[in-house]
């Protein structure tokens, strides 16, 4: 209708002004129209005919026939689709210099920042990617979508779909500017509606293309592309902007996919360096972190694993303590510790009386109190037996084995007499755990090993918190489990069913305080993070009602638990 009614030609408003129309015929009711395109280097001619866009090196000069003006670009798609074509916009072609421009731009936004940042997993990292930030800056969220269409090369796809949520806005810059039609996946699935997955337009047999922001392990990428491949997509490549370099592009290609990545961590790093926003011993910290924490191989969405139920890993308990332990949190239906970090011994008893009815642990730290008396010990047991709770001493104890023995059974303090559960550091080696157990054995105690610390620059990590696990399995009859942050991060998980893992630094608010203590909720550590009791001081013991504070937290740790568990 456009061509009759103005002319041939203006049925195709994004034909570029270098290609002339030099022939018009109509058919019934469609038009066929013939192009030529001008002498310009944005284009080449196809072997067999035709013509394919191609990247304009960087001795090219601006379309001659476009003097001063932008060159509009071109897709790759619509050239496969229909005769049009046109010159390829060079601003952001993937040389060195657009390389360098968009590091330094996205340092410049602080989507790329240097410190110590605490990731989803609990570990501590010397580097933060947040590529969130791109979306407030227009002509970096441009920069970042043209590029990235620029590493797909002859790439063949009919539609594209975005990993939610940050790659979202990027693969919507992409659909619009290559008229290539985009699919979006549902994170949640309502349960209302069509109750779809996969919302768009398209046909099975199609081929997608996934687009995502930064690759890891390749899990998020996985999590989409297996919902796609159920509604009859094809799917074999994704593109992302920033490759970590931890294992994802080993893990896509597993799983039958080709990775194409714009940047490698280690190029946004020499770029930095070049350029003085970053040392060389800072760069140096990252790729350590980086090579410290590789990803393994993700499975295509698998199903979530289902945690055994307390009263179930009683019975492969091998110390009468954890088994103990396990029975009481089945039975009083609290997975719930307090830290009573206080300097009084009245205080002491007032807030084990006040949480006794809703705590499994009581943590203590004997030797901070002012005025302790050997006769505290007695009126804390009654309160464990009035409460039916265990008494856990927060010793930390670090020293050779015949220096633990004396330390933990003899003093002023005799505390294998009375706690039964205390902690140590695996510093020494396993001599610190037989030292331990001689005394500790015999009088039916327990021992916790710290493998990971809530603490920032905690140096409990990586091959330390490996070592604490395979110490741990070794002696089974004395340790009953872990001090440990992220125990479903570890290699292996969280190791046998009969070891328990208790975790601090708990608060419904996921901040941190002044001294480094970072904080996670109840939910992040027990569903997301593979613990079992949380760990909970300031957040009870500095509250107006302590026990009304201990409730709301025994309640949020327990239902954390049921729905990890399934129940």
């Amino acid at each position: 209708v456009l061509c009759m009614l103005r002319g041939p030609g203006a049925c195709l408003p994004r034909t570029p002004p270098c290609a002339a129309v030099v022939g018009a015929s109509r058919r019934g009711s469609s038009c066929r129209l013939q192009l030529r395109l001008a002498s310009c280097a944005c284009h080449a001619p196809r072997p067999g005919g035709g013509l394919s866009w191609a990247r304009r090196q960087p001795e090219a000069q601006p379309c001659a026939l476009l003097p001063g003006r932008p060159v509009p670009r071109a897709s790759a798609t619509s050239l496969r689709r229909s005769s049009r074509t046109a010159c390829v916009d060079s601003r952001y072609s993937m040389s060195t210099s657009s390389i360098e421009d968009l590091v330094l731009r996205l340092h410049e936004v602080e989507a790329v920042k240097f410190g110590e940042f605490k990731l989803k997993s609990g570990l501590m990292s010397p580097i933060y990617i947040d590529l969130r930030v791109i979306v407030s800056y227009p002509d970096l969220l441009k920069m970042v979508s043209d590029l990235m269409w620029d590493t797909l090369s002859a790439t063949k796809f009919d539609v594209m779909c975005g990993v939610p949520y940050t790659a979202l806005p990027i693969a919507t810059c992409m659909s619009l500017a290559h008229n290539v039609p985009m699919l979006m996946r549902r994170k949640e699935v309502k349960d209302y509606g069509t109750k779809k997955a996969i919302e768009g337009a398209f046909s099975a047999g199609q081929t997608c293309l996934v687009v995502e922001d930064l690759v890891t392990s390749g899990m998020s990428v996985m999590e989409t592309v297996d919902p796609l491949k159920h509604v009859g997509l094809q799917v074999s490549d994704v593109v992302v902007l920033i490759d970590r370099e931890q294992g994802g592009e080993a893990n896509v290609n597993r799983n039958g996919l080709n990775l194409h990545s714009v940047l490698k961590i280690t190029q946004v790093l020499e770029v930095l360096i070049r350029n003085n926003k970053l040392s060389q011993e800072v760069a140096d910290q990252v790729k350590q972190f980086i090579a410290d924490n590789q990803t393994s191989a993700p499975k295509a969405a698998p199903e979530p694993k289902r945690r055994k139920a307390y009263g179930q890993r009683a019975a492969v308990a091998s110390n009468p303590v954890a088994k103990q332990l396990f029975e009481l949190m089945e039975s009083k239906q609290t997975n719930l510790s307090v830290a009573a970090d206080v300097y009084t011994s009245s205080e002491l008893l007032k807030i084990a009386d006040a949480v006794g009815p809703h705590i499994c642990v009581l943590k203590t730290h004997i030797d901070a109190l002012d005025d302790f008396e050997p006769g505290l010990i007695a009126q804390l047991n009654d309160l464990a037996a009035k409460h039916n709770f265990l008494i856990f001493e927060d010793r930390k104890f670090a020293d050779i084995g015949n220096t633990v023995v004396s330390q933990y059974s003899k003093g002023i303090y005799k505390i294998a007499d009375w706690s039964h559960i205390t902690n140590a550091h695996i510093v020494p080696g396993s001599g610190i755990i037989d030292g331990l157990k001689g005394p500790g054995l015999e009088k039916g105690r327990g021992l916790l090993l710290l493998a990971e610390m809530s603490s920032k620059g905690t140096m409990a990590k990586g091959e330390y918190t490996k070592a604490a696990a395979k110490m741990a399995e070794e002696h089974k009859d004395f340790v009953i489990g872990f001090i440990s942050v992220s125990p479903s991060s570890w290699e292996g998980g969280p190791g046998s069913d009969g070891l328990i893992h208790m975790t601090p630094g708990v608060s419904m608010s996921s901040k941190g305080d002044a001294l480094g203590q970072q904080y996670n909720t109840p939910e992040s550590v027990i569903g997301e993070r593979g613990s079992d009791v949380i760990i909970v001081g300031r957040g009870i013991i500095k509250a107006g009602d302590i026990g009304s504070a201990a409730q709301e937290y025994r309640t949020a740790g327990w239902e954390a638990y049921k729905k990890a568990a399934g129940l």
